[in-house]
């Protein structure tokens, strides 16, 4: 598929090869910008490199995947040469030129899209993912990628004043790949002029902003320069004390992506702070000033963990497809990359979105499904994250995970097939949610106000807050 190919050529990389394709942030603007236009993600083939050279011995596919991850990622040299507001117009670019009754903007969350599907408006992220050549590194050197990374931020902020660097050196979350890659997550600072012109040229007069905020914490060691590093990331499902060398977890890691424990060479964590996916202060206040100058009103969504957005999400669609005159009784559990919300929309399904395959995030939707009405019907669709982890939730999990259906109780074979390596692009969610029944005609869109009051009435108990 074209928009997942990286630009090649002389001179500075152009955003489709700036913005990781491994983001979660870039894999959720695509099947946001295909629901709004009505289509599903049949196109989207791209496998992520973790699950690549599956038939290779171990080392050899450690090699393969390291040099993968290198021709993939952008030089530090181009690094420094990108245009941010460039990539937020790309950003906006993958929407229709037409008018619309509102926007969902902030951290990447499948829920978030799910939401922007149901109210027939885009998702925006706040920030995008690079990954970057790291030359002669390894996984067990954090203080090394900690030392590389600065530089590169150095080079980025200086041409691009309206962004900050949060790197994350995670060797939990991407294996092989950080030792051969530095991962950066560049978050605007204030409204890009990109941003700014889509919401006084895209969105009815007075329309109504969401944003919704990953307020995450982990401890952050700050430079004070616009850079700052975080080592590990609470998407991998570990804790920061996972990280201490003396952990036998990250011993467990660090030899699972081909290092050594014993050389965890790894600097002060810092103070705890807003995690890697958190909105900038300086992004929500430009927001702030522009909707009052426009006559629009932002609402903000602060959500302390996925799973409190995922199962306050999920009872809105079950109450909007409900006041439609539907049942609501059957659900799909998605993971990750695997999403289509115009699928789920077509089916009239109830979808639950887990971050990833860890242990955490699967309990998350097994509390949820234990505290709500049974369904009838519930797919699970389980993300094989490509490696192997001691948080990884294990098949048996995902398994109770269905066991909450009443008649159909379905783990997709294809995923669970050689789980937690197999490979599966994103389109495999939209061919299993095509052979679900059709539900049609879809509920009318879900109103800013009715979102709004669900998210207060199901959320409020798990720490969501409504602003």
């Amino acid at each position: 598929m074209q928009e997942w190919l990286a630009a090649g050529g002389p001179g500075p990389p152009g955003p489709d090869r700036i913005v990781s394709p491994e983001s979660t942030g870039r894999v959720l603007l695509a099947v946001a910008s295909r629901a709004v236009r009505g289509q599903d993600c049949a196109d989207l083939g791209y496998h992520p490199l973790l699950s690549r050279f599956r038939g290779a011995p171990e080392s050899v596919r450690r090699t393969a995947l390291a040099r993968a991850a290198t021709r993939a990622a952008v030089s530090a040299e181009q690094a420094g040469t990108f245009d941010a507001d460039r990539v937020a117009g790309w950003m906006v670019g993958h929407y229709p030129p037409r008018r619309y009754p509102g926007i969902v903007l902030g951290s990447p969350h499948g829920a978030a899209v799910h939401l922007a599907t149901a109210m027939g408006v885009p998702w925006l992220p706040t920030a995008f993912d690079v990954a970057v050549q790291w030359p002669g590194g390894g996984v067990a050197d954090p203080a090394g990628a900690l030392a590389y990374g600065a530089r590169v931020a150095g080079r980025l902020l200086g041409g691009n004043p309206a962004v900050r660097v949060r790197q994350v050196h995670d060797p939990a979350a991407r294996g092989v790949l950080a030792g051969s890659t530095v991962s950066l997550v560049v978050r605007w600072h204030r409204l890009p002029e990109a941003y700014r012109e889509f919401l006084g040229g895209r969105l009815a007069p007075g329309a109504p902003v969401l944003l919704l905020r990953d307020v995450r914490s982990w401890p952050v060691l700050e430079s004070g320069d616009g850079h700052s590093f975080q080592l590990g990331g609470p998407t991998s499902g570990l804790e920061p004390a996972d990280f201490r060398p003396d952990s036998d977890v990250l011993g467990q890691v660090l030899r699972g992506a081909g290092g050594d424990g014993a050389s965890w060479d790894a600097p002060n964590p810092g103070p705890p702070g807003y995690a890697e996916h958190a909105v900038e202060p300086g992004f929500e206040a430009s927001l702030l000033d522009w909707a009052e100058a426009a006559g629009s009103r932002v609402h903000r969504v602060l959500f302390p963990g996925p799973d409190a957005l995922s199962a306050a999400a999920a009872d809105v669609y079950r109450g909007w497809l409900r006041a439609a005159g539907k049942t609501g009784n059957r659900c799909v559990v998605e993971c990750g990359r695997l999403i289509d919300p115009w699928q789920v929309v077509r089916a009239g399904l109830v979808p639950y979105w887990c971050e990833s395959a860890t242990q955490r995030s699967v309990t998350g939707a097994e509390w949820w499904l234990a505290g709500s009405t049974p369904f009838t019907s519930l797919d699970v669709l389980p993300e094989p994250p490509g490696l192997r982890s001691p948080a990884l939730a294990g098949l048996p999990q995902w398994l109770a995970v269905a066991s909450f259906g009443r008649r159909r109780r379905a783990v997709d074979r294809v995923a669970a097939r050689g789980y937690p390596v197999t490979s599966v692009a994103t389109r495999h969610a939209t061919e299993v949610l095509r052979g679900q029944p059709y539900d049609l005609p879809a509920p009318a869109p879900l109103g800013m106000v009715e979102a709004l009051a669900g998210l207060r009435a199901s959320g409020t108990s798990q720490g969501l807050l409504v602003c």
